[in-house]
């Protein structure tokens, strides 16, 4: 996948969708930079986490959140105001929401992913590749029996890749919708090891798996077809 640098003439055309690749561990004087733009709400959140690197990229995934926003909106960032839905979704404010800018974001270890495009719903996921136990378990859990079947059915080195493509497929288009965790099994996603997912039973609903770096997996959703994709790297 071929994420290009960013363009100085930033424009967001009807039919496009853009996703952003952000790395989260930045050098100090941006950490900085990204803090004075956040609001109050943002700055308490960042201070409750234990661990110092885990404010650092919460600072730097939203710091740069509010940059790509404020890009797109022609406004400052700070000048950028969120509303939250019920689940604790970020949407633009109702001041904001004029523009029909829709985005979503995800984080994982020290890479976030940012989908931005005009009134289609829109959900991105991102996973680190870590080892999972029991993996079995957690899809026949959380999964439809014939997708249970699929990560039982492969070889060790393969099992874990694969649960983790089926989470992000089914978690991209419940961050899109705005429902919870607790839908995981009334999405059903097809894929295979050598197969791209598709959403079955959906067919108003895009969805593309993404390769954000080494070790991660990524699923986009988006709702309706024909849309084109362009990824930028901030």
């Amino acid at each position: 996948m071929n994420w290009l640098p960013a363009p100085t003439d930033l424009s967001l055309l009807p039919d496009e969708v853009h996703v952003w690749r952000i790395h989260l561990d930045i050098a100090e004087s941006q950490l900085e930079e990204f803090a004075a733009t956040l609001s109050s709400d943002e700055l308490t959140r960042a201070n409750r986490f234990y661990f110092p690197e885990h404010r650092k990229r919460f600072i730097a995934g939203r710091g740069s959140l509010r940059s790509i926003l404020g890009g797109y909106l022609g406004i400052e960032a700070q000048q950028v105001k969120f509303d939250y839905q019920p689940r604790g979704k970020p949407v633009l404010a109702e001041g904001l929401q004029h523009s029909g800018l829709l985005f979503n974001l995800s984080h994982s270890q020290n890479l976030a992913l940012c989908a931005v495009n005009y009134h289609r719903l829109i959900g991105v996921d991102l996973e680190y590749l870590r080892d999972i136990s029991d993996v079995e378990a957690l899809a026949k859990r959380f999964f439809l029996p014939q997708e249970y079947d699929v990560v039982r059915s492969l070889p060790e080195n393969q099992k874990q890749k694969t649960f983790s493509r089926y989470w992000t497929c089914k978690e991209a288009y419940l961050k899109a919708t705005g429902d919870g965790i607790s839908q995981l099994e009334q999405i059903e996603i097809a894929l295979t090891p050598t197969e791209p997912a598709r959403l079955k039973t959906l067919p108003d609903w895009s969805l593309l798996e993404l390769v954000p770096d080494h070790n991660y997996v990524a699923a986009l959703a988006v709702a309706g077809c024909g849309w084109q994709l362009k990824c930028w790297q901030y």
